[in-house]
């Protein structure tokens, strides 16, 4: 009985060392892309604490596909557009299964047509460009809405809440996410019967707003808001010095100022008078909100902060969703899966791709700041 009982074990470690390495439980692979340093670090950052914190909380439950763990692999592109093409060379060379990141169309457009080419999805967790699906291709998908429908959003409450008829547009002229969000905030706009007085521009990295200050100064007839379309370290920069100017007219923006730099870099007693559109999250009582915010909390002392956190989160989760209904972590199937999605709880609103575009069609909150907190004013639905 002991020969026989040895003969056993020795056969069974022999099978066990020719198992396939998916089959012993080989982690599941999704390359994060995100700007950790630089300009957008600000919302990359905690977009990849929250996609950290969803494959965390999913290993926990039991992991994926028959208890595979899910490897979320951080990669800093330090918001240079080359190092976004390298990171995504990198990640696919890791044999990741699917791409995720970056708050910006820029970074996703240097990133996301090489995991296109291989035939590996990519899910951005927080850029807005409405036309992305198309310029990608059909492994490309978006857990944000598009810019058209957050620029119709801030629109449509700087007329119709703040009672603005003559409105001056500030428009980082390097980015495309900016750009976009300015065309259609302008063209709103002027649906709505109110008047652009004033255009004005600046670059990344710009630090100087005062000849554009001076500009919207001595504009006629006098401007009832600015709309300034940056990302987060021109959003900071541009409140203060607007502010220290004297100029008390109400500032507009899109999520670009979802960032904790619009209250901090100016200090509480500027940051006032502030109105931006963002992702739906804040002070709603929905159970995925409600249970996000309080596993956020848990694992880095502190709230979420700013949307992207939850887009991050929303990311890995869409994907997870994915896989599971699949599954596989095969490209094309993956693909499919992602693209058949319908209904998926997220934590910034429900995902369904049914439009044409492939953009989700979802509720835009408008978030005032006074005194350096933030409110939500109002939750925008598109039509």
């Amino acid at each position: 009985m002991l020969k026989k009982g040895l003969l056993l074990l020795t056969l069974l470690a022999f099978a066990l060392a020719f198992v396939s390495p998916a089959a012993a439980g080989e982690p599941i692979k999704l390359g994060a892309l995100y700007n950790l340093t630089g300009g957008m670090s600000s919302i990359d950052a905690p977009a990849l604490n929250g996609a950290k914190l969803q494959a965390k909380l999913i290993n926990q439950a039991g992991g994926l596909l028959g208890g595979r763990q899910l490897e979320v692999i951080g990669i800093d592109t330090k918001t240079d557009q080359k190092a976004a093409a390298t990171g995504a060379k990198k990640a696919l060379a890791m044999g990741v299964v699917a791409g995720l990141g970056y708050g910006d169309t820029t970074f996703v457009m240097a990133a996301a047509p090489l995991f296109q080419k291989k035939g590996v999805p990519f899910v951005t967790s927080g850029a807005t460009h409405p036309m992305l699906p198309k310029w990608v291709g059909d492994y490309m998908f978006m857990v944000p809405f598009g810019d058209d429908d957050q620029s119709f959003a801030i629109a449509d409450f700087t007329v119709k809440k703040l009672g603005a008829k003559n409105i001056a547009v500030w428009t980082d002229n390097s980015m495309d996410f900016t750009k976009a969000l300015s065309k259609f905030y302008k063209q709103r706009i002027k649906e709505l019967g109110g008047k652009i007085v004033l255009e004005d521009f600046f670059m990344m990295g710009d630090k100087d707003f005062s000849a554009q200050i001076a500009r919207l100064k001595n504009t006629k007839p006098k401007p009832d808001a600015v709309f300034i379309s940056a990302i987060p370290n021109e959003a900071g920069l541009s409140v203060k010095q607007i502010r220290e100017a004297g100029l008390k007219l109400p500032i507009v923006s899109g999520d670009g100022f979802d960032t904790e730099l619009v209250t901090t870099v100016p200090g509480p007693k500027l940051a006032n008078d502030i109105y931006f559109s963002t992702h739906t999250y804040r002070e709603d009582n929905r159970p995925e909100v409600v249970a996000f915010v309080k596993a956020y909390e848990k694992e880095y002392g502190h709230p979420p902060e700013n949307a992207f956190a939850a887009l991050g989160f929303d990311a890995v989760g869409l994907i997870a969703d994915a896989i599971k209904r699949a599954g596989s972590t095969d490209g094309k199937a993956l693909r499919d899966a992602l693209a058949a999605t319908r209904g998926y709880k997220a934590v910034t609103g429900e995902i369904s791709y049914t439009r044409p575009s492939g953009v989700p069609l979802k509720g835009v909150s408008i978030i005032s700041v006074h005194n350096g907190k933030y409110k939500v004013e109002e939750v925008w639905m598109p039509k």
